[in-house]
């Protein structure tokens, strides 16, 4: 795998061309084939999503993969599902994105200061990537901080999943990371030198329809996140 693109825009390119696990190729190119019923006249993504946001955002967030019928359909970070919808309305009540809503790639979304990646770029039967298949993407993560780094503040981390890849991509990319490496928590920070690492619960259905993630603690830890980064 080469990733040593010079330029966000080039690096994108290069992981949205990537086919080095067989299973998540075979699964994300099935799902575009075969299709949800309700989306049955949209032509899939069907390839690994790279990040969305300007290449000099000094706040980044984490998530975990794209979904199937989200932004593997989309080709978007967090663009078409449940997930996205809660993420980008807090990111739109803090004033960080021009828009509440993200339902397809233009659709003229924008985010402001603000970088959405992932630790897996192709959508994983389950919603669960392989370890393996998270360390086989781990070099895509570590040369996107290499070229954050000069802006990049603060990071939020949503879920253990997205905390256990981030913690050794940061380490590669050349942070410091306590050791031991601190335990996931949601309200979790944990200072990088340069950059400070916060944790949250996932944007996942299962964490909002029951409480356990809502919309006002979303808010409170991006708030957080946005002040050391000086966004808002």
């Amino acid at each position: 795998m080469d990733t040593d693109s010079g330029s966000l825009a080039a690096l994108d390119g290069r992981i949205s061309e990537c086919r080095a696990c067989p299973r998540l190729v075979e699964w994300r190119e099935e799902v575009a084939r075969t299709k949800r019923a309700a989306f049955a006249d949209w032509t899939y993504w069907g390839r690994p999503v790279p990040g969305f946001g300007p290449p000099d955002a000094r706040l980044l967030i984490v998530g975990l993969a794209p979904a199937a019928h989200g932004a593997n359909r989309t080709g978007r970070m967090f663009t078409g599902d449940r997930s996205g919808d809660v993420l980008y309305r807090a990111l739109y009540d803090l004033g960080l994105a021009s828009q509440p809503t993200a339902v397809s790639a233009d659709d003229g979304l924008e985010l402001h200061g603000v970088r959405i990646t992932s630790p897996v770029h192709c959508a994983p039967p389950a919603n669960k990537p392989t370890p393996a298949e998270r360390d086989t993407c781990r070099p895509w993560l570590v040369r996107e901080l290499h070229l954050l780094r000069p802006t990049l503040r603060s990071v939020v981390v949503l879920g253990a999943f997205g905390w256990q890849a981030a913690l050794p991509a940061f380490a590669a990319a050349g942070w410091t990371v306590p050791r031991p490496r601190p335990a996931f928590a949601h309200g979790a920070r944990v200072p990088l030198g340069g950059v400070d690492l916060f944790g949250c619960f996932h944007v996942s259905q299962r964490n909002t329809f029951t409480g356990r993630l809502t919309a006002e603690m979303l808010r409170e830890v991006l708030r957080a996140a946005a002040r050391t980064a000086d966004l808002l």
